[in-house]
């Protein structure tokens, strides 16, 4: 690359950095429906507005198909469950992996940056990075922690209640 390519690149990449630092707070003033939403952090419900951070931990999203539902609340608040609860309604299609989990691919990836990974148990919802799956964990002997499995939330439900999602139509929706 040339000098003149390398300072004009260096340019460029400063008067971005200070244009994004110069970004006003939002007025605090405003209602959550009037707050503007970061491209990072959208809003988490559709019908609801921007939800709170305290208003993400404890949401419920079910999961429904023909022949039966899950629930899965929200343990976290992280952009990869924001960017996820932000796509709801939604439909998808899930199938059996490796005797660990049933999983579903979702229409785009996720905004995931900054979000922790972590060490998945039996009964969590997780989205795996490399793949932009979801997954409902319900066999992780032997699986510890990973920087690409962000956790979601967690679901009571037996396997057999599992199978009855694979296949089909499965509708994903906030509920709480």
């Amino acid at each position: 690359m040339r000098l003149k390519d390398t300072v004009t690149a260096a340019c460029l990449l400063a008067l971005l950095a200070l244009t994004a630092c110069g970004a006003p707070e939002p007025d605090a003033a405003l209602s959550a429906s009037d707050q503007p939403t970061a491209s990072t952090a959208p809003s988490a419900s559709p019908s609801s507005g921007t939800r709170e951070a305290d208003e993400i931990v404890g949401t419920v999203v079910r999961f429904s198909s023909s022949a039966t539902s899950v629930d899965v609340t929200i343990g976290q608040d992280n952009p990869a469950v924001r960017d996820f609860l932000s796509m709801l309604p939604l439909t998808l299609t899930f199938e059996e992996l490796a005797g660990r989990e049933k999983i579903s691919y979702l229409p785009r990836e996720l905004e995931h940056s900054g979000s922790p990974g972590s060490d998945p148990e039996d009964g969590d919802l997780i989205y795996f990075i490399p793949w932009g799956n979801l997954g409902f964990y319900y066999n992780t002997a032997g699986i510890g922690h990973s920087d690409q499995t962000v956790h979601i939330g967690t679901y009571d439900a037996p396997l057999e209640q599992l199978k009855r999602l694979e296949g089909g139509d499965v509708t994903v929706e906030v509920i709480d």
